[in-house]
């Protein structure tokens, strides 16, 4: 038993030592994207962009700009969430309003509206700081979106509109993200992953306006009724609803369905299923990789 104590002092302090080199180097990154002018950091108030921008202002104090994007495609939660750290901070903040749905080529969702957005989205970021003086512009992007375990083709329009990504080059994993927030004091360190609400409709669904509002009041309802990682995937009628697979037993407890079902219904979806395969990021896609396997 002391020996397991040992082994586990020495791996925390590994471990310690590792993210603590981690730090460095994202901090030396990101001094030398605002050596010649000020940091624009494209700001979602998720935990990466808030490690990125926190640390950044740090380093870089006034040098450091956010830029937060508010359109039906992000929960107006989250851009309050974004004014609120920012006003906290003293940080500058940027808050640019986009209807993506105006665009008929992102409002049809083909299968790379993904790549057509973030492009249109990180543009228009990119030019509202150049305004402000920027002269450098990152994003949250780490180590694990890189890592080609989920496809990503947002990660294409950053390269092409030269966003840096200080997390991942820094070799900052999620869980080093997660870790180092949390050392830092940042209130968003354990905050659930989230991502843009077109991804609760399948390729070619067309976007609305009031389909968004759905599945963004829906994923609400469940979050306040104590559940964690939460997405609600839209498919006409039915609301396919993924969750952590240790929080399936408390779903499937008769008073919390029928609740949950009856506040489902009354948003207007006419069914409500549990996916058994559980949470998982861009299961969208899985249709579409089934395809390509078969093919």
């Amino acid at each position: 038993m002391a020996g397991d104590d040992g082994r586990r002092r020495a791996s925390a302090v590994a471990d310690g030592e590792v993210l603590a080199e981690k730090r460095a180097a994202l901090e030396d990154r990101v001094a030398e994207l605002g050596a010649s002018g000020r940091l624009a950091v494209a700001f979602s108030a998720g935990v990466d962009s808030t490690l990125l921008l926190a640390v950044a202002h740090d380093v870089l104090g006034a040098g450091a700009l956010a830029l937060t994007v508010a359109s039906p495609f992000v929960p107006v939660s989250d851009v309050d969430e974004a004014r609120d750290f920012c006003r906290g901070r003293g940080i500058e903040s940027v808050v640019i309003d986009f209807d993506p749905l105006s665009m008929e080529a992102i409002e049809s969702n083909p299968r790379d509206r993904c790549y057509l957005c973030k492009r249109e989205i990180m543009g228009r970021v990119r030019a509202a700081a150049a305004e402000h003086g920027a002269t450098a512009f990152a994003d949250g992007t780490n180590a694990d979106d890189i890592s080609g375990a989920v496809d990503r083709p947002g990660l294409r329009a950053l390269e092409e509109l030269g966003f840096a990504s200080p997390l991942a080059e820094a070799g900052l994993a999620k869980r080093d993200v997660r870790a180092l927030a949390r050392e830092m004091g940042l209130p968003v360190w354990d905050k659930p992953a989230a991502a843009c609400l077109a991804t609760r409709f399948p390729y070619g669904t067309r976007l609305t306006r009031e389909g968004l509002a759905r599945v963004e009041r829906a994923e609400a309802l469940l979050r306040e009724a104590g559940f964690s990682q939460v997405r609600v995937r839209d498919h006409g009628g039915l609301a396919r609803i993924e969750l952590l697979p240790r929080e399936f037993p408390r779903l499937l407890d008769g008073d919390t369905a029928r609740a949950i079902d009856a506040d489902l219904r009354e948003l207007g979806f006419s069914y409500a299923t549990l996916d058994l395969g559980g949470f998982a990021s861009g299961s969208m896609d899985r249709r579409i990789d089934a395809e390509r396997t078969d093919a």
